[in-house]
């Protein structure tokens, strides 16, 4: 099978599993007991509906209205896709609803409109108004697109914009504005040549014009050359971004320039054209997938040259999810009429200013680099930055109120921050980081249950996304039989059978090496060789030697049987007496790190300390601040039982050996998550100033690990886990009938765990 039907297949599968689709509509009010119900509709139903009645601003009140966006398309411009219906384009309008959700809490109605008359549909939409507190219109084609974001922006009073249009004009303007910064130009000053005049073009020129860009001084180019005003082809819309001048080439039309904007299609330009350029030239290629020119061509050719393109794998990605989620937010949350050239101009600022602050450390971890920072690599804030929704949304709603389109005030713009942090949880996009960053840098991972389906399957996605290589333990007959019979491929990867006698001479180099660990300690030369036919065995052997950096068993074994080896074969970090097994669990409002769920039964004192210092080095390495809670059933002393005193003597030990950690208790769970009881009782602890609690710290195994499945089977949170805290070389263990999913995230936790290690140790 080749790798893009297996894409395909993958696609499919992700669609169609579970319930179809990709979105669902979910009670946001109690509905079990009969009264609920009473209240829910009739008749209780019947009192807001007449507050609506007698005054229409109620429904901001009483109903969803507020926070509920519709995505709206007829399907004629899909993607790359053309014009394939409305019902093709569902799945895409699913997934720009899945996009607000998750980057700023907005509810969306997906609304497919079997419609292409654009004076019909127009009528359409304008019929829903009703229900919607804003409009995202999205993939419609040139030039109805045109007519059909006009007509509703005048004949409708909630936000209405047009995404393909305004979206890349924002993000590619902020980007505009800190490279002519850096290259020291003006932008009143500057000549730009754009290669392409759709509907993203056109709202790009007007935008940069409201930046203060001169109109002739942009060159405009279709497919039948510069937009000149002698043409006799021009439609309207087109007519006005012709310029007076003599006619020239794409080619000729490079020399002396300072910006390229490419909107059209790949491989228009070439290394020639851009060494035409003006002194430190500027080149946004933004077609995808293939840009107007490589990033290795242009800035191969200039060393003076800021290039952005919209792919992820360069620096200066032009994303729209850097913009149209958190600009509805704001344009929401003051309930404007309208995203106005004020409201779309105040994001551009803040884009572009956000650059230019420190970066959170969440984000260096996310690229894999120490320090981003300002610069020709750097004019666009990250799309996992989790500042956007703080910094965009704000500034939009505060240009939606000095504009005059506000119909609701805030006044308290600290207030508002947080509320925002709190929608989503700041550090909530940890599971994008840390994917984003094991593709920056893959690791060879050894997959010790190979013989299983659900392994093979996150093998593939992971060799698929370049998180890991994956090297396959197991007898290769079945393996390929399991691949072949569930459409999996395993081209490209590794696989060894250590009971073979293809691996005799290396069975015997690892069981040597094994014997002269452990000759002492109870193991003697024929076991030593006998265990390296063992998977877990040979795999850890595997990473000891350097043949892999890092390994994932025990989905099909007991939890002891895989953390034996790693403990005799591999061995803990320096200074470390024990490891920990620490359960990473992803819930609405952010992370939370849960210690110790799978390895220490009753732990000491000091042996609590120092899983409390394990878990909070591991936290800070996935670039977010440890906030930790030492759980208990009592309250700083309020009981003086055995168990509650060794926690609080292993906070003290903390706090001797680490100072500056944020961390307290004894303390309730209750207590702990809860800011009023922890101020209004316990104002004194480090809890209530700090931000919220992220990390949880257990007196013993059985609470820690009932604690997880819980938040895991009850509390709906998904887990990753268990990460085992405190050997010198990555190997993790699976919980037992793990997902796909959950396996995969596994092989990003160990793939990360290996890069950290082979950086501390001084290895590439």
């Amino acid at each position: 099978m080749q790798k893009k039907d297996l894409r395909r297949e993958q696609a499919l599968e992700y669609h169609a599993k579970g319930r179809p689709g990709k979105i669902e509509v979910i009670p946001t009010k109690e509905a079990k007991t009969q009264r609920d119900l009473s209240l829910a509709y009739s008749p209780g139903v019947a009192e807001p509906c007449m507050e609506i009645f007698h005054d229409i601003e109620n429904v901001y009140k009483y109903t969803a209205k507020g926070n509920l966006v519709a995505v709206i398309s007829n399907g004629t411009a899909v993607l790359g896709l053309g014009d394939i219906g409305p019902e093709a384009g569902k799945p895409v309008m699913e997934g720009k609803g899945v996009l607000f959700k998750i980057f700023a809490d907005i509810d969306v109605f997906d609304i497919e409109i079997n419609e292409k008359d654009p004076v019909k549909f127009v009528e359409i939409v304008k019929a829903l108004q009703p229900t919607f507190g804003g409009v995202n219109l999205e993939d419609i084609k040139a030039p109805e697109c045109f007519y059909i974001e006009q007509r509703l922006k005048e004949e409708m009073n909630i936000p209405i914009m047009h995404d393909d249009q305004h979206g890349t004009a924002i993000i590619s303007g902020a980007a505009l504005l800190n490279a002519l910064e850096l290259q020291e130009k003006k932008i009143d000053e500057i000549i730009i040549l754009v290669n392409g005049a759709g509907a993203a073009a056109m709202a790009c020129i007007d935008l940069y014009e409201a930046l203060g860009a001169k109109r002739e001084n942009i060159w405009m180019f279709d497919s039948k050359g510069l937009i000149r005003k002698d043409r006799t082809d021009l439609d309207e819309r087109k007519s006005r971004f012709a310029v007076d001048r003599k006619d020239l080439s794409l080619d000729e039309a490079f020399e002396g320039a300072d910006v390229f904007i490419g909107l059209s299609k790949g491989n228009v330009v070439t290394k020639e054209m851009v060494a035409k350029m003006a002194t430190r030239p500027i080149v946004f290629a933004m077609a995808n997938p293939d840009p107007e020119i490589t990033w290795e061509d242009a800035t191969g050719i200039r060393t003076d040259i800021i290039m952005a393109t919209g792919r992820s794998d360069y620096p200066n990605q032009v994303n729209n999810v850097l913009g149209f989620p958190y600009i509805f937010r704001g344009a929401l949350d003051v309930r404007a009429t309208q995203i106005n050239e004020a409201m779309k101009l105040a994001a551009v600022k803040a884009l572009a200013e956000l650059t230019k602050t420190a970066v959170p450390d969440i984000v260096n971890m996310a690229y894999n680099e120490s320090a981003i920072a300002f610069g020709p690599n750097y004019i666009i804030p990250k799309p996992l930055d989790p500042r956007l929704i703080s910094t965009i949304s704000p500034a939009v709603a505060k240009a939606a109120m000095e504009s005059g389109v506000a119909k609701k005030s805030i006044t308290d713009w600290d207030a508002y921050e947080i509320e925002l942090n709190k929608r989503l949880g700041i550090d909530n996009q940890l599971i994008r980081a840390l994917g984003s960053k094991a593709r920056k840098d893959p690791k060879r991972v050894v997959f010790a249950d190979a013989e299983n389906a659900k392994v093979l399957k996150a093998a593939q996605i992971a060799l698929d996304e370049g998180i890991a290589i994956p090297i396959l333990l197991g007898n290769p007959n079945i393996i390929q039989e399991i691949a072949e019979i569930n459409n999996i491929t395993i081209e490209g990867m590794d696989i060894i059978n250590p009971k073979s006698e293809d691996v005799v001479k290396k069975r015997q180099e690892y069981a040597d090496y094994f014997f002269m660990k452990r000759q002492r300690r109870g193991i003697n030369k024929y076991e030593a060789g006998k265990l390296m036919k063992d998977r877990n065995h040979f795999g850890c052997m595997m990473v000891e030697t350097g043949d892999a950096d890092a390994m994932i068993s025990g989905l099909s074994r007991n939890y002891p049987d895989t953390i034996r080896p790693a403990i005799q074969i591999i061995g803990t970090e320096d200074g470390v007496k024990k490891i920990a097994g620490m359960y990473i669990m992803l819930t609405k409002k952010g992370p939370l790190f849960l210690a110790d769920t799978t390895v220490n039964f009753h732990p000491t004192a000091e042996e609590l300390a120092d899983i409390t210092l394990l878990v909070a080095k591991e936290v800070k390495s996935l670039g977010i601040t440890p906030r930790i809670a030492m759980l208990s059933y009592s309250n700083f002393g309020s009981s003086d039982t055995p168990e509650a005193v060794t926690v609080r003597n292993a906070r003290a030990i903390v706090k001797q050996r680490n100072p500056s950690l944020i961390v307290d208790g004894e303390v309730q769970g209750i207590v702990a998550f809860n800011k009023e009881i922890l101020r209004e009782n316990y104002p004194f602890s480090e809890l209530v100033d700090n931000g919220n609690v992220n990390t949880l710290i257990f007196p013993n195994l059985s609470a820690g690990n009932i604690a997880y499945n819980l938040l895991q089977e009850v509390g709906e949170a998904d887990a990753i886990g268990p990460v085992l805290l405190g050997l010198k070389k990555p190997v993790h263990v699976l919980q037992l009938g793990s997902s796909t999913r959950s396996i995969l995230n596994m092989v990003m936790i160990a793939v990360i765990d290996a890069q950290d290690k082979m950086k501390k140790a001084g290895k590439p």
